[in-house]
């Protein structure tokens, strides 16, 4: 095991704002599907049909306009067939269920109402931006959300949470301290929707800390077809001091290679500017897309969550998708939101294993999770714990375990280390205002 352990007992503060109850509609649609079964509802509290049968969905978004993670349920019924085809976990079958949440906030509350009617012991390894729909329906069922992408600020404070990486929170924070010390102006660049709200404050976060002015706060549609206006506004400040060498960092998510594409024609004229973005707006396959070395993106600032995709940490993940999910071109190893649903599922897997003989529930699963169970990622995050005393003490993200974020450097064409290990944006988050 080459990850660390951190304690920390942070002063109990309520939550700043309670999670609403969302009206549902009743006729709201939702893609749902099963590597084993239909969707049909089973009954009984056990996740399966009583005969040892453990059963939990994975959810994100597909063929939509915005952002798309078919990756995430792509691997999950991937990862089940591989546990499947080695005698389950521990003795008990695994049955993935799969919903696509479009995103769409009614979608998404008709995902976590199908995950209660199914009796799920968990939602595992999923994406959504709209947690306020989907957490509420998960908390009346008692269904515990584990390794979330970590999109939304919900999913750091909702008690029924359990992340695996520090989220949007980290990566901003972590992109903050980044540039902050090798960058002049800063412009950000991000969706105007409510989980784009909170990106300033955390870039800034980062920005501060190493001394540095806040970055320009510029909104931008989530689903444009380009960003030439916006560009322009981004190249103007990033120039605006002609002794400094400006960045401008766009965190669009799906959209950030049109971003780029803009970027490419109107930053010929600014050779200095530099971009810097988080693991989920850029990937090795987007590099290599855009022309590799000749990529807008080289020379870009990165901040991720885990090692580079290169990296032997992720020889398990390569492995179990070369069996099971070989030639599915949904599934890129690169993938933060595939990478997220891996870590996720080997928690699960842990999880259930640690229960032994007993009756896997979602109230079992949530217990083991409270009382400590210590889950070893290979190395790929540090040793994950949810105890109170592993909580890192942040007001506005009580849940969030693991504030550990990687730098990295597009040289060559290709994302690589730019410091060794991992750098704990812990102090950083719990200054973020």
């Amino acid at each position: 095991m080459t990850g660390r352990r951190r304690t920390r007992t942070p002063s109990p503060r309520p939550r700043r704002r309670p999670l609403k109850a969302v009206l549902l509609s009743a006729g709201a649609l939702a893609a749902c599907g099963s590597i084993a079964v239909g969707c049909g509802a089973v009954p009984g509290a056990t996740g399966g049909s009583g005969d040892g049968t453990v059963k939990v969905m994975t959810w994100a978004p597909e063929k939509t306009a915005a952002t798309n993670k078919p990756g995430m349920p792509a691997l999950a019924r991937a990862y089940a067939r591989w546990v499947n085809a080695r005698g389950g976990i521990a003795g008990h079958r695994l049955e993935v269920l799969t919903c696509n949440d479009h995103n769409d906030s009614i979608d998404a509350a008709h995902c976590a109402e199908r995950a209660a009617e199914e009796n799920v012991v968990a939602v595992v390894g999923s994406y959504s931006q709209h947690s306020r729909s989907f957490l509420s329906p998960l908390e009346s069922a008692g269904i515990p959300y584990l390794g979330g992408y970590g999109v939304t600020e919900a999913e750091f404070t909702s008690p029924l949470s359990y992340p695996v990486n520090g989220g949007q929170p980290a990566l901003l924070a972590g992109l903050g301290e980044q540039l902050g010390g090798a960058c002049g102006p800063v412009s950000l660049i991000r969706p105007d929707t409510t989980a784009g709200d909170q990106l300033p404050v955390l870039l800034d976060s980062g920005l501060t800390k190493r001394g540095h002015a806040p970055a320009a706060d510029q909104r931008a549609a989530e689903d444009a077809t380009e960003y030439s206006s916006p560009t322009r506004q981004a190249l103007a400040h990033a120039t605006s001091d002609p002794a400094e060498r400006g960045c401008v960092v766009p965190a669009l998510g799906d959209r950030t290679n049109t971003f780029m594409d803009s970027f490419r024609r109107a930053g010929t004229a600014y050779p200095k500017v530099r971009t810097g973005t988080v693991i989920g707006s850029v990937d090795q396959s987007q590099i290599d897309a855009t022309g590799g070395t000749s990529s807008p993106y080289e020379g870009s600032y990165v901040t991720g969550w885990y090692p580079t995709a290169d990296d032997a940490r992720w020889n398990g993940m390569r492995a179990m998708l070369k069996e099971q999910a070989f030639g599915d071109n949904r599934v890129d190893p690169a993938d933060p939101g595939v990478q997220t649903t891996w870590i996720a599922y080997s928690v699960l897997k842990q999880v259930v294993e640690s229960l032994g003989s007993g009756e896997v529930t979602s109230l079992a699963v949530r217990r083991a999770l409270d009382d400590g169970l210590e889950v070893d990622t290979d190395g790929l995050t540090p040793t994950l714990s949810w105890r109170f005393d592993d909580l890192i003490g942040s007001y506005d993200f009580p849940r969030l375990i693991n504030a550990d974020v990687t730098f990295q450097v597009v040289r060559d064409g290709r994302l690589t280390a730019a410091r060794r290990g991992f750098v704990n944006m812990a102090k950083t988050l719990e200054n973020a205002r």
